[in-house]
């Protein structure tokens, strides 16, 4: 039993972390405080809620671990709560611990997001462990309940479920819930929770136990009674909120001593198809591996001890990284984003067999691999797996070279989750972001081949890439009047920052040549690129810092996108620009961070993490992040790690559940020898 333990509390706490749809977290500092909910979270609101529920039966004495059992919000009085002593979050793994009634319960939930391992990645499926044992030198005997809801396969609660059961090949019991239309990639946006496919439980055949499927009301009678009603219900279908039907398993662990006993379901989900790619339907990638559901959840069980064994491994290294490139506080950070960066994607292959990283640009639009959510968060993949990175970009690669795409700059997108058919930010050109685009992939082309080595993939793209630079080379250095990345802000006209991706974005170019044998087109880029850096210096020049944009003095920014010029070893701008941004960025301090720039108090995590690794002092770097762990550690915007947030009060403007919450792994990939030296 681990006894792992921060003092980290997140303002809310991964538990089933899989893809946008398969996402659902605990918003309370107590396990017990209310009911797990989507990723989508409105404190108040029931349409985000999915339920789930777990009791401990000690010595026929009843505790609650998991969740509320009444439904009905009414004043019933709810089971005795255990005694949350502990809470740890890992990149892989949530660990609970609780006491009661002389009993020592672990309860661990497992996403294990395993980068280099796809086949596991990939599959939809996750883990929760309970694992028993007495802490008080006596033997108990200890019954575990769980239970998991409809809720979980609706986007609404007045929807139809049905429901069903089987066992697997391995006597594996497994329960299934879907809604009665099956409206197959149908639904599309932001806000909004899958109502296609089956949501499944899972339990392995091990001990003895007892399933059902029925009301959760069935859970009163439980508490009251002792008595598990093992009859599944049949009143099908019906709205998941008339007598709402959960999938409830029942763990007879027997005499618990010393020696800890533990029980595990799968939580899975069989979303059919997961996208619509430029008009076809792909099933998820585990598909290449399994032929059918069953098959993979077999794998799921089979393989339960040896990925707790990696999972475990896992998070021990990364947080050990962690805490060596950026000290407690970093490593806490990164353990709170893991799960969230990566589940903010869906993992599948296009009819060619080229595989395609899909994110969704989550509670800022619902928008379809976009470009500039890519680019933030490519730090945490470079380290892992920059084939994901690859996986990103393919999608941009094929609609930008389509008589779709009009423009000769990059997209900013290809469609609203789950449907990438085409840009749906908007297709005036008002609504692009030319600049920002261009350069963000001409960045990750450029960090792709140097964490690969090669530039091969970057060769298959050539004649966009060359495009792309060819308008930064024309547009970059003095922006007009558009958005950036941080479009929230409004347009802007001379930005200074974005002028620094345009610059970086050429200096990538040049990188690419020379690892393709073309040095007199590196030499005149490189020739070009640090000319643009003088004169970005002349215009951007404010006193002890640089300004917001070129025509505004007595303005600022952070100038986040400098960071690729040290990390790629191109060095095109003068140390003296670094030392005097961070020196205006820890004087421009709140409580919470320092400001994304002059015009508001709010920032960006990720830009705030990015700005402070620009410094090679490792001081300079903790006292720039702190405020963002202390931003977490008490922001009463319980959502999932906001990247966008108020840095005198620390709350939450917007954004939630975000993938660019992978930026936050720069100072990790600073520290590894892949840049171009």
């Amino acid at each position: 039993m681990s006894s792992a333990t921060t003092s980290l509390r997140p303002p809310a706490v991964p538990l089933v972390t899989i893809d946008p749809y398969f996402s659902v977290w605990s918003i309370n500092d107590r396990l017990t405080d209310g009911y797990t909910r989507h990723w989508t979270v409105e404190q108040h609101s029931m349409e985000q809620r999915h339920g789930m529920v777990g009791l401990a039966v000690i010595d026929g004495r009843v505790f609650r671990f998991l969740g509320k059992v009444d439904y009905a919000d009414e004043g019933y009085e709810e089971p005795e709560a255990m005694e949350q002593i502990s809470l740890a979050v890992r990149p892989t793994s949530t660990l609970y611990t609780f006491t009661g009634g002389g009993v020592t319960l672990q309860v661990t939930f497992t996403s294990p997001l395993l980068m280099d391992r796809l086949d596991i990645l990939s599959r939809p499926a996750s883990y929760v462990t309970f694992e028993a044992a007495s802490n008080d030198g006596a033997v108990h005997d200890v019954r575990i309940y769980f239970d998991a809801t409809a809720e979980w396969c609706v986007h609404t609660p007045v929807q139809e479920v049905v429901w069903s059961r089987g066992a697997l090949a391995d006597q594996t019991q497994v329960m299934w819930m879907g809604t009665h239309k099956q409206p197959v990639l149908k639904r599309k946006g932001d806000s909004t929770r899958i109502d296609w496919g089956y949501f499944y439980v899972a339990v392995p055949q091990e001990g003895n136990f007892s399933t059902a499927i029925g009301s959760v009301e069935r859970r009163k009678s439980f508490v009251a009674s002792g008595e598990f009603a093992a009859a599944d219900e049949r009143s099908m279908p019906r709205a998941v909120e008339e007598q709402t039907p959960a999938m409830a398993t029942l763990f007879e662990l027997g005499e618990v001593g010393a020696k800890s006993v533990s029980r595990y379901v799968v939580l899975a989900y069989d979303d059919i198809f997961s996208v619509e790619y430029f008009h076809q339907q792909l099933p998820g990638y585990w598909r290449k591996q399994f032929a059918t559901f069953e098959q993979m959840l077999e794998a799921a069980i089979g393989e339960y001890a040896p990925i707790m064994e990696l999972t475990q491994k896992f998070d021990e290294q990364l947080m050990r990284d962690a805490l060596a490139a950026g000290g407690e506080k970093y490593r806490d950070v990164l353990s709170l984003a893991y799960r969230q960066a990566i589940a903010a994607h869906k993992l599948v292959e296009d009819g060619e067999g080229n595989l395609l990283f899909m994110s969704k640009e989550c509670n800022s639009n619902g928008c379809m691999a976009t470009v500039d959510v890519s680019y933030p968060s490519i730090p945490l993949f470079l380290l892992y797996n920059p084939e994901l990175v690859k996986g990103m970009m393919r999608p941009i690669y094929r609609y930008a070279s389509s008589p779709e795409w009009p423009y000769d700059f990059a997209p900013h997108d290809v469609g609203r989750y789950p449907i990438a058919n085409g840009q749906a930010y908007g297709m005036s050109l008002e609504r692009q972001m030319p600049i920002e685009e261009c350069g963000n992939m001409l960045v990750m082309a450029a960090a792709v081949a140097l964490a690969e080595g090669n530039a091969d993939f970057a060769k298959e793209n050539w004649e966009l890439l060359t495009t792309w630079v060819n308008y930064l080379r024309d547009n970059g250095l003095d922006p007009g009047n558009q958005l950036c990345t941080d479009d929230f802000a409004g347009h802007l006209a001379h930005n200074a920052n974005l002028s620094v991706k345009a610059i970086v974005g050429i200096g990538s170019y040049a990188i690419l040549c020379g690892m393709l044998g073309k040095e007199d087109e590196k030499a005149q880029l490189l020739e070009l690129a640090r000319g643009m850096a003088v004169q970005w210096e002349e215009l951007a020049r404010d006193g002890d810092h640089y300004k917001l944009a070129f025509d505004k003095p007595g303005t600022w920014s952070l100038k986040y996108n400098l960071i690729w010029d040290r990390l790629f070893g191109l060095h095109l701008f003068a140390d003296e620009i670094f030392e005097k941004e961070l020196s205006f960025y820890l004087a421009m301090q709140n409580q919470y961070g320092t400001p994304l720039d002059n015009r508001s108090t709010y920032t960006k995590s990720d830009w705030l993490v990015w700005a402070a690794a620009l410094s090679d002092d490792r001081e300079t770097f903790e006292r720039l992040i702190a405020p963002l762990w202390h931003f977490a550690n008490e922001s009463r915007s319980r959502v999932p790690f906001s990247d966008w947030y108020y840095t005198l009060d620390a709350k939450s403007v917007a954004f939630k559940n975000r993938t660019v919450v992978g930026g936050l792994f720069i100072q990790l990939l600073k520290s590894l020898p892949w840049k171009n030296a």
